[in-house]
């Protein structure tokens, strides 16, 4: 049997809602494929490969919504879907802000081959990929003092997404990605450290090489060897660029329109107000190119584009759906999002945050004595208050120079006070989606020995 088009069975899920008794509908199509292969010792640990078609249905009945979603396209399935979710709306409670957009506020005449969203060259084999996770391995273990090495993995990934609904809004689009990580261990015993790193690309052609990648992450593991817990004390602490990026999600969190709505975020009432530095600026853009972000439009067929989430250190709206924005007497922002298996909620999209003029070494200089964090572990976020507590290693800086590794140490403070205190170094990655360098806070509470 000939598998139908993701256009076609969104097509025929909202004929089955229609025919169930929905008043309104939107469907979702994914049709996937995924491959990890890992490397361990040198030899193939495990190889797995996913393919499938998932389908999500919402319905409307009132001002009552139900969501379904199932992996099998079989019409009879899809009928089934539908009769359920429609029950499943009527019993549902009223949210009189839930509803599709209006046809005057659909996306229309993007450009998706501008976006890149896609390589256009073959799906990898596996033996290739084999290679790349071997090389990365054994270039992990040509480090010394790296004794072995946890996983050396490559992945590949392929999807294809269709989005349709009863206001006449029907597309989709198709985005792949690639990667290579590597986990190393270096040391024996109760003193093994571990460190990795990865990179992850939409093309190919612009990952780096396994070689770098498996010698980063043994050198980051050796580095952390005779680790040992600072004192206690309030100190500058440096978020390193692999972990910086941590910092402005929070605050991200904090402006969804989720949180505000419920109000339960601890920026409730700073729409207006200085939550950076007054020479900072936190710009969301969904149309770069090559950016795993990117897409022309929202769960909810609205045309993305580019905005100041925080302009001049002042923060200058919420993050919003059409739900979050009717609930709040405001506009959608275009930043729905949403898998198969539930409706749409706000979520960002590619992010960049003004960069400094300083390089990180210059700020470890500059910071005199303090912490460089390069990797943290659990999370005590208040999200009402913004009170900050995460576990935290890295490297002791003294007298501007990193003096020996540290770790089992915990940084505490709070988002508010440390978000309006940041120092941006100028090494933010491009080609990520969250585009933050590394960032300098003053005068945070460390609680080591």
């Amino acid at each position: 049997m000939t598998t139908p088009s993701l256009e076609n069975l969104t097509a025929a899920l909202l004929e089955a809602a229609r025919k169930a008794g929905a008043e309104s509908a939107d469907a979702m199509a994914v049709q996937g494929t995924s491959v990890t292969i890992d490397m361990r010792g040198g030899v193939l640990e495990q190889a797995e490969r996913a393919e499938g078609i998932d389908l999500g249905l919402r319905v409307m009945v009132g001002q009552r919504q139900a969501n379904v979603s199932a992996s099998d396209i079989n019409p009879a399935t899809l009928t089934t879907m539908a009769e359920r979710a429609v029950a499943m709306a009527r019993e549902a409670p009223v949210d009189p802000h839930v509803g599709l957009a209006d046809p005057s506020q659909l996306a229309r005449d993007w450009d998706i081959a501008a976006l890149e969203l896609c390589d256009p060259t073959p799906e990898p084999d596996a033996r290739s990929m084999q290679e790349d996770a071997a090389r990365a391995e054994a270039a992990a273990l040509g480090i010394e003092g790296v004794s072995q090495v946890q996983s050396a993995s490559s992945a590949y990934g392929m999807r294809h997404i269709h989005l349709a609904a009863t206001n006449g809004f029907s597309a989709g689009y198709s985005r792949s990605d690639r990667a290579v990580s590597c986990v190393a261990i270096s040391g024996t015993g109760a003193g093994m450290e571990r460190d990795y790193d990865g990179d992850m690309r939409i093309f190919q052609s612009d990952m780096r090489s396994p070689e770098d990648i498996g010698q980063s992450a043994g050198q980051r593991a050796v580095e952390r060897i005779n680790a040992r817990r600072p004192k206690t004390g309030s100190y500058p602490v440096l978020f390193d660029e692999r972990i910086s990026s941590s910092l402005i999600g929070h605050l991200l969190a904090a402006i969804s329109g989720s949180a505000i709505a419920r109000g339960s975020s601890w920026l409730l009432g700073a729409l207006g107000q200085s939550v950076l530095p007054d020479h900072l600026s936190l710009t969301e853009d969904p149309l770069r190119p090559r950016v795993s972000g990117s897409r022309p439009f929202d769960a909810e067929g609205l045309p993305t584009q580019r905005r100041a989430i925080v302009e001049g250190g002042v923060l200058t709206g919420w993050t919003l759906d059409l739900a979050t924005a009717r609930k709040l007497g405001m506009h959608s922002t275009a930043n729905a999002a949403r898998g198969t298996s539930a409706p749409p909620s706000p979520s960002s999209w590619n992010v960049a945050l003004t960069q400094g003029d300083a390089s990180r070494e210059d700020l470890i200089r500059d910071m005199g004595t303090g912490l460089l964090v390069t990797s943290m572990i659990g999370s005590t976020i208040n999200p009402n208050t913004g009170d900050y507590s995460r576990g935290a290693s890295g490297l002791w800086i003294e007298n501007g120079q990193i003096a020996y590794p540290v770790n089992e140490c915990t940084i505490a403070g709070n988002l508010r006070d440390m978000l309006r205190r940041i120092v941006p170094a100028n090494d933010a990655r491009p080609h990520l989606s969250r585009v933050v360098p590394s960032l300098l806070v003053e005068g945070m509470t460390l609680a080591g020995e």
